[in-house]
């Protein structure tokens, strides 16, 4: 096979190239791409902050209005409007100039709706517009304000896509039309997102500007110690915008995030929610569907019917709820999911041709300067009609002073020329006034067209002095802007219908949980769950209980607690660290069910750590400290303010040697004693001021002198006139209650006194708790059995005795925890 390379082509026939640029491609590509982007932002995307129009909107209306589809005409068939602005203006798809006529006829999509629909134009539930050849159209009178004057040389004209016609680059806009009716685009790496106002609010604020130029935007927007014009968007759907910080960030700087949220009313009496406007832009049918399925799958839950009740009218949604279900409850979670949204402001518009981003006072007073610029030219053009026109007539007044001569010199001329040259050289007529002389009918020269002529000429003269004022007068020019515009407002202004409502706190988590008393569990293997307390009805003393939870196989249950769950709780552990959490943010779960992994509910917590103790910090002061005592017998305190910022891998508590683990922690006052009861049945009682403050990283100093093989269980703040008494429980379900005055109080680091005897009916200690006769107690065994018991079941006996049943066990089960609960019945 040949290698050599094919003939070449003949240079001398070859047509030559004008002329050959050598470039790099990379450069080619950038420039080709920015000249793309450039052509997307100014000729589809983004609007003119001068008439608030994109291309496709603007070249429609100059369709129509050059069709005379006017208000005043009748509807005319879409696809007809469509064919016209395609063919003429706008060589893109006709499907998508149709979607742009259908958007500018949706009362629930602009402010001020610009096109005049006749037939199906879509809905809020998302339905689409019927087919353009089903659907008619016009101007509504507000959009021919937008064009009113283009007769008049006030904007500039461009050749169209062909050349054949000429289109105009902007419309006259006799009002504000970017801020009433908002816009959205995106173009090639930006974007714009402009809410609708009220006409009135921003016809005001223009008028404010006018009159004070220097003014800030705070004078533009409505302020408790300032109330401007603007209160805020105001969206053609209603609805609330939640707190004014946000607007006035987005006015100020031209970006910001608006939180939209429905109008709805909660009836209690009958038991349910009305919902009467939505956001924005919502969907109505998409969220009802959201909602349907949201309860369907149990995420939101109380409700017991959905019903859409809308019509032409107007918004209406039902949402029925379940008897006793909490209204407050299911109204904040339609809130977080489905009857809030965010709406984020991006002020982007096209000035000179170029993409700005815009705060509210410069959005305005770029259409101020349109304004002047259309005012100025209009008053320019009717100055020269209105200077033709008595030019006009002073020459035929002139011809009707000399009616005789002058119908004299006509009747001798030769020619229609001949009349006009001789008149010119006898009167001194301009070309324009001999040739309209010429034409002139006799009947015109009668005494009465004399004198309409001569009150026509006054009239033209006032006309060419007042335009002369305009012109020559910059004040005198906004008067006239301010004068129109205030008749805009009053021909098309209506009231607000976005209200704007105070904020009242972002609707969080929290917010969509009920406050109630809630039993935690966790078992050795760091399973943990909760479920509320009235699950467990109060059971006589020595009762098996009811399952409340059910470990895997080789777990038990190592510690349960009570909490409110909205508590703020700090978790500490065996380890010594502790950790911050919400009782909410601990799964609920069933009685049977086993729970859920604690590192998926507390961050950080390693292998082998288990929650030994937890604090409520409902309870916390700067005053207090947090007391806590080890396995090995130390004790501790920490003033409460070193625990104020927990990292969310939690932090260490205390620091302890090898082999030791901290048991319990009591919040103390400092005027307290501490009662440390041990496994094997001894119990120490101290002032707390016998173990001073330490920091964090403390061990702490010896409370208790221990026997060989026993160890802390629990700890239990007392004072001196505590009527209280001290629960014992242990492992084998055996417990007591002795007054906590017969514990005498001895110095820190003794043996401390026998509380109860831990034989092998009794086995050891599992927990101590202070009670009062008025509490009750759930109390939890390893395998799981829960069981509610009253206090007062519980006999109050002296020291070093053996106690009664509390809980009947079975097999090798221990009681594994004991928490006090206040006696919900009397709550």
């Amino acid at each position: 096979m040949s290698s050599e390379l094919p003939d070449q082509p003949d240079d001398s026939t070859a047509a030559p190239a004008a002329n050959v640029e050598r470039v790099r491609v990379e450069d080619e590509m950038e420039q080709s791409y920015i000249d793309y982007a450039m052509s997307v932002i100014a000729g589809r995307a983004l609007p003119d902050v001068r008439d608030g129009l994109k291309p496709v909107h603007r070249r429609i209306l100059y369709a129509m209005h050059s069709m005379g589809v006017t208000s005043g005409s009748s509807h005319r068939k879409s696809s007809s409007v469509v064919g016209e602005t395609m063919g003429d203006y706008h060589p893109h798809g006709d499907q998508a100039i149709y979607d742009t006529l259908v958007n500018m006829a949706q009362t629930f999509t602009m402010r001020e709706p610009l096109i005049d629909g006749q037939g199906n134009f879509g809905s809020m539930d998302g339905d689409p517009a019927a087919a353009m050849r089903y659907t008619e159209a016009r101007m509504s009178p507000i959009a021919e304000e937008l064009l009113e004057d283009i007769e008049k040389d006030t904007v500039d004209f461009q050749s169209n896509y062909d050349d054949r016609l000429e289109e105009p680059e902007v419309l006259p806009a006799a009002y504000p039309n970017l801020l009433v009716n908002g816009s959205t685009g995106i173009a090639v790496g930006m974007s714009t997102k402009i809410p609708p106002h009220n006409l009135g609010e921003v016809i005001d604020a223009t008028i404010h500007l006018i009159d004070n130029p220097d003014c800030d935007v705070e004078d533009l927007i409505h302020l408790e110690e300032s109330p401007g014009p603007i209160k805020g968007p105001d969206f053609p759907t209603g609805a609330n915008i939640v707190g004014r910080n946000d607007i006035h960030k987005a006015y100020k700087t031209g970006r910001g995030r608006l939180t939209v949220r429905a109008e709805y009313e909660v009836d209690r009496e009958e038991g349910r929610i009305v919902i009467s406007e939505l956001p924005y832009q919502e969907n109505k049918a998409r969220v009802v569907e959201r909602i349907a399925e949201n309860v369907n799958e149990g995420k939101i839950e109380g409700i017991s019917d959905l019903r859409d009740e809308s019509d032409r009218d107007g918004v209406r949604v039902v949402v029925d709820l379940k008897r006793g279900a909490n209204a407050d409850v299911v109204e904040n979670q339609l809130l977080e999911h489905h009857l809030e949204s965010t709406f984020g402001v991006i002020n982007l518009a096209l000035v000179d041709g170029q993409p700005r981003v815009l705060t509210l006072k410069e959005t305005l007073a770029e259409y101020v300067d349109h304004r002047k610029e259309v005012v100025r030219r209009r008053s320019q053009f009717e100055l020269d009609e209105a200077q033709d026109r008595a030019h006009i007539l002073e020459g035929r007044l002139t011809a009707v002073k000399n009616a005789d001569d002058v119908i004299e010199i006509v009747r001798d001329a030769d020619t229609r020329d001949d009349a006009k040259s001789a008149l010119r050289d006898e009167y001194d007529f301009s070309a324009d006034q001999a040739d309209h002389i010429v034409r002139i009918q006799i009947g015109s020269l009668t005494s009465e067209e004399v004198g309409e002529i001569e009150t026509e000429y006054e009239e033209v003269q006032e006309r060419i002095d007042r335009l002369e004022e305009i012109l020559g007068d910059q004040q005198e020019l906004l008067d006239v802007i301010k004068d129109e515009l205030r008749e805009i407002s009053e021909d098309y202004g209506d009231e607000r219908r976005t209200r704007i409502v105070e904020d009242d706190g972002e609707v969080t988590h929290e917010d969509l949980i009920p406050e109630q008393d809630c039993v935690v569990v966790i078992t050795e293997d760091d399973y943990i769950k909760r479920m509320p307390v009235e699950k467990f009805e109060p059971q006589g003393r020595g009762g098996k209980g009811i399952i409340g939870a059910d470990p895997k196989e080789g777990d038990r249950v190592n510690e349960v607690f009570r909490a409110n769950s909205h508590d703020y709780l700090l978790c500490f552990t065996n380890q010594g660290k502790v950790y911050r959490l919400k009782t909410y943010q601990v799964p609920e779960m069933s009685r049977t069910a086993r729970g859920n992994h604690i590192r998926n509910v507390i961050e950080g917590i390693d292998d082998g750590e288990e929650i030994t103790a937890v604090v409520d910090t409902d309870a916390f002061t700067e005053d207090k400290c947090l007391t806590m005592v080890t396995r090995n017998g130390y004790v501790k305190r920490t003033c409460t303010t070193d625990f104020q910022n927990i990292r969310s891998t939690g932090i260490i508590a205390a620091s302890l040697e090898d082999g030791d683990e901290l048991v319990d922690v009591e919040v103390t006052d400092g005027e307290q004693d501490l009662a440390i009861a041990t496994a094997q049945g001894m119990t120490i009682r101290f002032a707390e001021t016998e173990a001073r403050q330490m920091g964090r990283n403390a061990r702490g100093v010896g409370a208790i002198k221990l026997q060989d093989d026993d160890r802390v269980v629990g700890l239990v703040a007392t004072s001196g006139e505590d009527d209280r008494a001290l629960l014992t429980v242990t492992e084998n379900g055996y417990g007591k209650r002795t007054l906590l005055d017969e514990y005498r109080q001895q110095s820190r680091y003794g043996k401390g006194l026998i509380d109860i005897k831990t034989d092998g009916r009794n086995g050891p200690v599992t927990d101590v708790k202070a009670v009062e006769e008025a509490d009750h107690l759930i109390i939890m065994s390893e395998s799981g059995q829960i069981m509610r018991i009253r206090a007062a079941d519980i006999s109050t006996v002296g020291r070093n005795t053996k106690g009664v049943t509390i809980m009947e066990l079975e097999g090798q089960d221990r009681v594994a925890s004991v928490t006090v609960v206040p006696d919900l019945d009397d709550e």
